[in-house]
């Protein structure tokens, strides 16, 4: 048996059988809402899964027509999704090791640029075979900027542009970021502040703080939930998912390798540590 949780954890579920599907799904709509390389779907029958608290409060943004993307209103985390007789939820908020490797990855025609696979699964361009639904991709997104590296939120009601390249993309694979990101890990790009601008919608964000973290905030688009932008003074951090340009580099390191995923594959040509690199 796995639990899983958002990251306040108002919303909570149980899965009581082996998962049908773990695949890491890289399309534009996935990759903004969870603010990452990509995310990645444990699937399993509806008959082993229930909510255990926060079924009744679970947001939920239609990303396409019948197509929804539930979220917790409170810390922007992703939830699982209920589908008649199965669920694809979030690996990165299930607690526990997952005895199964990935099998497949989707929509590798969208991958991020600053992304490399690395492992072995089958990789298919849009659904793996045996999904009955149609391919659903955002349109291009150009900052107003001659020359800026834009980002927004899946809704669109949230965009942002910065003056590039970014200075450097730290990935965490901390059990705090896993679950926010709701992802195999966080990528984040840092921006100086004075090279970067909102250009809609800062009305629009929520941001949650960790209670036993000294700064642990999640930053989100109230309105579809996909991870936002973090002013920390000198310092934003942006999630590379949700960027709709190259921001001038890949990963530079991946930190708290110690507390990753059992199912994710390390890079062997970034530096990797297994807590905060001193």
């Amino acid at each position: 048996m796995n639990r899983g949780s958002c990251l306040c954890g108002d919303i909570t579920w149980v899965v009581s059988g082996p998962p049908t599907l773990l695949s890491n799904c890289h399309c534009s709509m996935c990759r903004k809402l969870h603010g990452s390389a990509f995310a990645t779907f444990m699937g399993v029958a509806a008959d082993d899964f229930r909510w255990e608290s926060g079924e009744d409060v679970v947001a939920t943004y239609e990303s396409s027509p019948g197509g929804g993307r539930p979220f917790c209103p409170r810390c922007g985390a992703v939830v699982p999704t209920v589908m008649g007789d199965a669920v694809f939820m979030p690996a990165g908020n299930v607690e526990g090791p997952l005895e199964r490797a990935i099998d497949s990855h989707m929509f590798v025609d969208s991958k991020a640029v600053w992304h490399t696979i690395t492992d072995s699964a089958p990789q298919f361009s849009d659904y793996p075979p045996g999904f009955d639904a149609k391919p659903v991709h955002l349109g291009p997104r150009e900052p107003p900027t001659p020359g800026a590296v834009g980002g927004s939120c899946l809704c669109g009601a949230v965009a942002y542009e910065f003056d590039g390249p970014a200075t450097q993309m730290v990935c965490c694979h901390c059990s705090r970021c896993r679950r926010s990101r709701a992802s195999a890990y966080s990528a984040q790009a840092f921006c100086p502040s004075d090279r970067f601008r909102w250009l809609r919608g800062a009305d629009a964000l929520r941001s949650y703080k960790l209670p036993e973290s000294l700064a642990f905030v999640a930053t989100f688009c109230g309105e579809c939930g996909s991870l936002m932008p973090t002013d920390l003074g000198e310092i934003v951090l942006m999630p590379a998912g949700a960027l709709d340009q190259d921001p001038g580099v890949t990963p530079t390191m991946h930190i708290f390798t110690g507390s990753k995923a059992q199912w994710c594959e390390l890079p062997e040509d970034v530096p990797c540590f297994e807590d905060m690199p001193r």
